[in-house]
């Protein structure tokens, strides 16, 4: 009898065993709507996340997304190790990055879901505050260095120009599509967020600052009205002279009719191997609730289209 007895005990034990091991698994798998994930957000993009965010856990109760704010090289590494399956960043994946997850039998999805506008901001005492895209060009390059070069009579000094952080997307966008190289100046200098560099330019005269255009576009929001109280948006001209006429900040109507130049595209990026919560979120960034958020916080949401209104004066 106890020879029988014990079999059946140990098959008894695999089988609650395996029972503890099903309902954990199942406890921790996740849907579009369901479960709990971390996802990685390109720091520049935290304040349209943080806004997007609260409106997705009101909708999907049982829905916990942990977005991780990280510079856009670490928020891809994370992506590329399988720590996150989803990254909201500034560029598509490369063919490289493609051709490593299929070898993987990973098939990522690439979904636009924004256009954003890089800001240059001034210090409020500073006079000059319009410049072409060739004049930012040679900034960045170190072949133009100081404002007297600029404006004769400026009694500004050398310029310092500061980023977010040297791993970010800023700096890629700098190299990509100001400078068109690999050369940047040894002027420019990186502090540690978009919050630094804000703060770098209210307090330095010489200074220029480039930052995501989110961080101060969305009138709605008291952190974002603070900060327009300290710095100043510069104009961009894509012709010469940079002039009020033909001068523009990164308003959404200047982003959706080109006429504001330093532009880029925002993507959801998933590596999903199935629809889970990430697929949902990403889905929801798209969806015409989530354009409508993105649309509030002053970027320029990819598939709502933005009502431009002309006013006459008599």
């Amino acid at each position: 009898m106890k020879t029988l007895l014990i079999p059946a005990l140990a098959v008894l034990l695999i089988f609650i065993s395996g029972c503890s091991q099903s309902s954990k698994k199942e406890k921790s798998s996740d849907t579009p709507t369901t479960g709990a994930i971390s996802i990685a957000v390109d720091e520049t993009y935290s304040p349209v996340i943080n806004d997007v965010l609260p409106v997705f856990h009101s909708l999907y109760k049982f829905a916990e997304v942990n977005a991780r704010y990280l510079p856009e090289v670490d928020a891809l590494n994370l992506l590329l190790k399988d720590s996150v399956r989803l990254a909201i960043v500034s560029r598509p994946l490369s063919a490289k990055e493609m051709d490593f997850f299929h070898a993987k039998k990973f098939f990522p999805k690439i979904i636009p879901i924004a256009i954003d506008g890089i800001a240059v901001l001034v210090n409020p005492a500073n006079p000059d505050t319009l410049f072409s895209v060739e004049t930012i060009r040679k900034i960045m390059l170190g072949e133009i260095t100081n404002w007297k070069q600029l404006n004769a009579k400026s009694s500004l000094g050398k310029i310092k120009v500061i980023f977010d952080n040297p791993k970010s997307s800023i700096v890629r966008f700098i190299v990509d599509s100001i400078t068109k190289s690999g050369n940047l100046s040894n002027q420019l200098s990186s502090m540690q967020s978009n919050l630094d560099v804000v703060d770098f330019v209210s307090k330095n005269l010489d200074a220029i600052g480039l930052i995501g255009v989110s961080w101060v576009s969305n009138r709605n929001d008291p952190k974002s009205l603070s900060f327009l109280n300290k710095i100043k948006v510069a104009g961009i001209s894509v012709t010469e002279p940079a002039v009020s006429e033909n001068s523009y900040q990164p308003f959404q109507a200047y982003i959706a009719t080109g006429k504001y130049p330093f532009t880029r595209f925002l993507y959801a990026v998933l590596s999903e191997p199935r629809p889970g919560l990430g697929t949902g979120f990403a889905t929801f960034l798209a969806s015409d609730k989530g354009q409508r958020i993105i649309q509030k916080t002053g970027i320029l949401p990819y598939t709502l289209p933005v009502r431009l209104v002309h006013i006459v004066e008599e």
